[in-house]
């Protein structure tokens, strides 16, 4: 087990290449037996250009190690209902045939969390979810959307997480993937019970940001478990 010094904060965009490598060796060596699968780079290209094309709606929160290394990661998307979210790719759901009877105020789309397969730390857990979550429970229109580990889901709702199965599970990153949906109301009750792990500072930092290169041109693409 890994002890850790629970450094969270937000990441500067030139290391969205590091946290898309992070995100898919922990879903594979949780699930696999630490045994990476052939061709797992294309995974790792394939969310580093999701990332980078949702960076301007986007906030991404990891937790270091002293050395700096990422321990915990999770990323909250602000939807611009033009990007393609995870849940149309994988799932062929259209979020606005999904969101039930809310007077919508914004769509959110959660993912990317992950946590080393080493570190056993419920609060790292709860820090995460309540940065990811945070916007979301601002304004009681909003609802979240995300594709999640079956064995996440029991632990989020073990938690008081209130998430809604809304299709049919697949296999994707070698574990049992979920789509669901979280409302305002099916948030606020952890939120407000949790939000004081999480100082202010880090949830309202502004983010180093760096320009995305002009070589890259691409079109709109238990707690150790991942919200891919």
């Amino acid at each position: 087990m890994i002890l850790i010094e629970n450094h969270l904060e937000r990441l500067r965009t030139n290391e969205i290449k590091n946290l898309s490598e992070f995100v898919v060796r922990e879903n594979f060596k949780h699930h696999t037996n630490n045994i990476l699968p052939t061709g797992y780079e294309n995974d790792v290209m394939e969310i580093y250009l999701e990332e980078m094309n949702y960076i301007n709606n986007s906030e991404i929160f990891v937790t270091r190690d002293s050395s700096g290394n990422i321990l915990g990661s999770i990323r909250v998307l602000k939807w611009d209902y033009v990007s393609t979210l995870p849940l149309q790719k994988i799932f062929d759901i259209n979020p606005l045939s999904v969101i039930g009877d809310i007077q919508l105020n914004d769509i959110w789309h959660i993912g990317r969390f992950a946590i080393n397969k080493e570190v056993s730390d419920v609060n790292l857990f709860k820090k995460l979810m309540v940065c990811a979550i945070s916007p979301i429970c601002q304004y009681k229109g909003n609802i979240a959307f995300a594709e999640c580990d079956s064995k996440l889901l029991r632990v989020l709702r073990l938690l008081g997480i209130k998430a809604n199965v809304i299709g049919e599970s697949i296999d994707y990153l070698g574990s049992e993937t979920i789509p669901v949906s979280m409302s305002y109301d099916g948030l606020i009750e952890f939120y407000n019970a949790n939000k004081g792990l999480v100082s202010n500072e880090v949830l309202n930092q502004s983010p180093e940001k760096t320009e995305l290169p002009e070589s890259v041109v691409f079109s709109t693409l238990s707690y150790n478990y991942s919200l891919v």
